[in-house]
């Protein structure tokens, strides 16, 4: 994991649209005492809840002994250690997780309180909700909070129009005029010939890879890739090398090494290479070294993709994301894929290539055949975004945006670091993990938060590597100071009472 700038860096962090690739990426090393604790707590978990699997097993009689039993003839339809996990681990702390909410995400949110029974193993919802300050929701732009004042006039004639769904793929009845437009203003904001928009972000890559990748081709793989780009490639059916989280060192060590081997069994030479990345890595916060990877791809001619799913919109001065903050000309990418959830306020996803590229996908790819397109509500919503981001709407509202999510995100890290949290990423980015490490600390945090009106999002085993479960804060350019001031003052209370200041104390 990346650690995050020093706590001596300015509150505004480095100058945004720069950035050096000499930067050294530094790993995270988990306390010692963090990792102790971590695995002690799992281990009385684990031994006690197969103690009581065992008398459950022997008397008959369990909570969860319904879900043991399976029909006659049958084999166990429930693994082993997931069941095991489910049941004696995630149900203790399951209340921090799947919290229903009944407002707009935006930078307030109104959470709807859970109580249970029978010890967590269900959750009943209630009728109070609890009015909390928004630090989970992926509202970077803040149309949440605007939406009627920004978006509105141009949304809901939408609905009389075309409704709310179209029924029908793309590629066959589901294109309407307002998805042709946003298809070419996509293009336009990120500097490509063309672009293709689908109904789903993690869809765009899960089915847009395999019509790009195939057998014969070897790809390089960041090792912190999201999931939808690790079950593209393994659908795709091409060679995958994960390289280091970041490091164009090793990229061009694996590259070298795969290309003098070529492919397997044959060794022939591969038909193509991929490398591909991530604008900011969403578990980290931690933004992509893309000027020295793409100078170690141009070097062994292999092509980019960069996933921008939550820089676009997000990073550079005019929101056009990681290439424009690093410096790198989207002609230097060859595949710009992103997704519209985070700061557009909308659904779906897009990739940005050439022409020849998405004549391709419209003809490759399940997603645009197979799948019902894009809400043309959605995609008005979308559009109507983007044309306030690029002042279209005659006003500066989406520059004030961008400048705002700047501010606030390098206000909210810098806090944390001064109240000593081990926070991971980089300054600029509206994605700030904090780390917790322990699954106690995982619910117990989440649970603090919520008596103190903060909405957050907590992240943990299988989600996470075992020691390195953390809270994840999400900025948005709709938070006041007076917000993070707010959340700043809480959030010291509760790294106090959850023992995480690791930066100041040997036991947090």
């Amino acid at each position: 994991m990346a650690k995050a700038t020093s706590a001596a860096a300015s509150v505004d962090g480095k100058k945004a649209g720069t950035y050096s690739k000499e930067e050294p990426h530094v790993e995270e090393k988990v306390p010692l005492v963090a990792a102790f604790l971590c695995y002690f707590n799992f281990a009385i978990l684990i031994t006690f809840g197969r103690i009581r699997d065992f008398f459950g097993w022997w008397s008959g009689y369990s909570r969860y002994h319904s879900k043991g039993v399976n029909k006659e003839g049958y084999a166990d339809m429930f693994i082993p250690w997931e069941n095991f996990y489910t049941n004696r681990i995630y149900h203790r702390v399951q209340d921090v997780f799947n919290r229903p909410v009944s407002s707009a995400p935006g930078a307030r949110i109104d959470v709807i309180q859970r109580v249970s029974t029978d010890g967590n193993k269900s959750m009943q919802w209630t009728t109070k909700t609890q009015n909390c300050l928004n630090l989970g929701s992926y509202n970077y732009l803040g149309f949440a909070d605007d939406w009627m004042n920004t978006c509105a006039s141009m949304v809901l004639p939408e609905v009389d129009t075309h409704t709310v769904c179209s029924n029908s793929p793309s590629a066959e009845y589901g294109t309407t005029p307002v998805h042709l437009e946003l298809e070419a203003i996509v293009a336009e904001f990120v500097g490509k010939e063309a672009a293709i928009v689908f109904n789903m972000g993690y869809g765009t890559n899960s089915t847009s890879i395999p019509a790009l990748m195939g057998p014969g081709t070897l790809v390089l793989s960041d090792a912190l890739n999201h999931t939808s780009i690790v079950n593209g490639i393994r659908a795709s059916g091409a060679s995958v090398a994960v390289f280091k989280h970041n490091s164009a060192k090793h990229l061009e060590v694996m590259l070298r090494t795969k290309i003098a081997s070529g492919q397997p069994r044959t060794h022939r030479p591969w038909k193509k290479i991929f490398v591909v990345v991530e604008g900011i890595y969403s578990m980290e916060g931690e933004i992509c070294k893309l000027r020295a990877i793409v100078d170690v791809a141009k070097k062994y001619k292999a092509y980019m993709y960069v996933d921008e799913a939550h820089s676009i919109g997000a990073l550079g001065p005019t929101g056009r994301g990681v290439c424009e903050y690093t410096g790198v000309s989207p002609s230097e990418i060859d595949i710009l894929m992103g997704t519209f959830t985070k700061s557009f306020g909308g659904m779906g996803g897009y990739i940005a290539a050439s022409k020849d590229v998405i004549e391709l996908l419209r003809s490759a790819s399940s997603g645009h055949f197979m799948g019902t397109s894009l809400s043309p509500v959605i995609a008005a919503q979308v559009l109507a975004s983007f044309k306030v981001i690029m002042g279209r709407d005659g006003t500066t509202i989406g520059a004030t945006k961008l400048k705002a999510l700047r501010e606030n995100a390098n206000f909210l890290r810098q806090g944390l670091m001064d109240a000593g949290m081990v926070t991971l990423g980089q300054f600029d980015s509206p994605v700030i993990p904090v780390m917790l490490y322990s699954i106690s600390k995982i619910a117990e945090f989440s649970r603090q938060c919520l008596r103190r009106n903060m909405a957050v999002v907590t992240v943990g085993f299988p989600a996470t590597p075992l020691l390195l479960g953390r809270v994840r804060f999400c900025v948005s350019a709709a938070h006041t100071r007076a917000d993070l001031e707010e959340a700043l003052r809480n959030l010291a209370e509760v790294s106090k009472v959850c023992h995480i200041r690791f930066h100041k104390h040997l036991f947090g």
